[in-house]
């Protein structure tokens, strides 16, 4: 296969959307993991019906869904029942994802972007990559969107912050770095540049020698017909 996978990963607040509505604008594949884990837990699926023997009613909302702020706000604090959660619904998000890069496989894609919020906690992942991207902006700015985007105090923010690995660490651990530290113009430089080394991979060359190879193979077998015709 000529297709290969990108694991696009940052930190709450750093500006991954921001870059990903960037890469959907350039026609790039794009797989939201987030969204993916939304639709799992829709009701009656194998996933919501565990997670609410396990975690009761009260995490539902009037209307039977999942209440993900009253779910995140009970495995805040509590890390086995996080690992609980992640052990009913990973594997499931999981299998989605790969449908769903079979599919982009099927479509031509040259690569897909996988948007992974814990890619770089969950290291199980990063192995499947070809290449990782961080979303990165430092520290300061990190906590002051956090803050004005939910409306946290500076020590509810910190709190968030302090729950994901440091982007600092993550960054010494991606292949690519995005910085969205300023305006929205320079990270769409570099989201460009990015697509542009990655349209360029020499995991192509191999294809395009091949294609190329082909093409010349043809263009003979077409001039010696023509020429066997014409004399």
């Amino acid at each position: 296969s000529t297709m290969f996978l990108v694991g696009l990963s940052g930190g709450i607040a750093s500006g991954k959307s921001t870059v990903v509505a960037v890469l959907r604008e350039l026609g790039c594949a794009v797989i939201d993991a987030d969204v993916i884990a939304r639709e799992v837990v829709q009701p009656h699926l194998k996933a919501y019906q565990r997670i609410v023997r396990y975690f009761g009613t009260e995490i539902l909302l009037e209307n039977g869904e999942i209440n993900r702020e009253a779910l995140g706000n009970v495995i805040f604090s509590h890390p086995e029942k996080r690992q609980l959660l992640n052990s009913i619904t990973h594997p499931e998000i999981q299998k989605e994802m790969l449908k769903q890069i079979l599919k982009c496989f099927v479509l031509g894609y040259r690569y897909v972007i996988l948007d992974i919020p814990l890619l770089f906690e969950n290291n199980r992942l990063t192995k499947f990559m070809k290449y990782t991207v961080l979303v990165y902006c430092d520290p300061p700015t990190q906590l002051s969107r956090l803050m004005k985007r939910n409306g946290l105090s500076q020590a509810e923010a910190e709190a968030r912050v302090a729950s994901q690995l440091p982007l600092d660490e993550k960054r010494k651990l991606a292949s690519h770095v995005i910085d969205n530290s300023g305006d929205r113009e320079s990270t769409r430089r570099q989201v460009l540049k990015l697509h542009a080394c990655l349209e360029d991979s020499l995991d192509f060359l191999w294809a395009r020698l091949a294609a190329g190879t082909v093409v010349a193979g043809l263009g003979g077998l077409v001039y010696l017909l023509l020429r066997n015709f014409i004399s």
